[in-house]
């Protein structure tokens, strides 16, 4: 078990486009896992390879229900509905930031796993809203950017901000 240094507002990382995979090796595998704990450390639902300083195209899902965990090397969204949905969004690379967005209620995402086989995922909801705010990371873009305006609240800052 290792955790990641977690990367925060003002890091120029976060506005970086992360780059694809190439070969899933150990040390992929093993970023993955640091990944999971580190996510799981500070209670969040989603982490992407950008926030813990990696420009690499991987993201970490966990909804906490036993049968939701994924690791998605260079996911990609190939359908998102036309129906959206306004959701309440956070951010470990932002703590105690809070803000609407607007967010495609379904999405269809292709992905490989840790086996480098590849995967679909047709998600709806939260598991859609946690793909979408992850995926966003690998393309350099943060929620704090699509807040409906009136919406964003700062919730028990802590002294140093983090």
């Amino acid at each position: 078990m290792a955790i990641r240094e977690l990367r925060y507002e003002g890091d120029e990382i976060l506005k970086k486009k992360s780059r694809e995979i190439e070969v899933i090796d150990d040390r992929i595998k093993q970023l993955a896992e640091d990944m999971l704990d580190t996510m799981h450390k500070y209670d969040g639902l989603g982490l992407a390879g950008v926030q813990v300083g990696v420009l690499k195209r991987i993201i970490v899902i966990d909804l906490y229900d036993d049968v939701s965990q994924f690791v998605l090397i260079n996911p990609e969204i190939v359908e998102k509905s036309e129906e959206m949905v306004e959701v309440q969004e956070g951010c470990l690379s932002y703590p105690n930031q809070f803000g609407k967005v607007k967010r495609a209620l379904s999405v269809k995402v292709k992905a490989l796993d840790l086996d480098g086989k590849k995967v679909t995922l047709e998600a709806k909801e939260l598991l859609a809203q946690a793909l979408q705010h992850e995926i966003d990371h690998l393309n350099g873009e943060t929620f704090k950017e699509k807040i409906i305006p009136g919406t964003f609240e700062i919730v028990n800052p802590s002294e140093d901000g983090k």
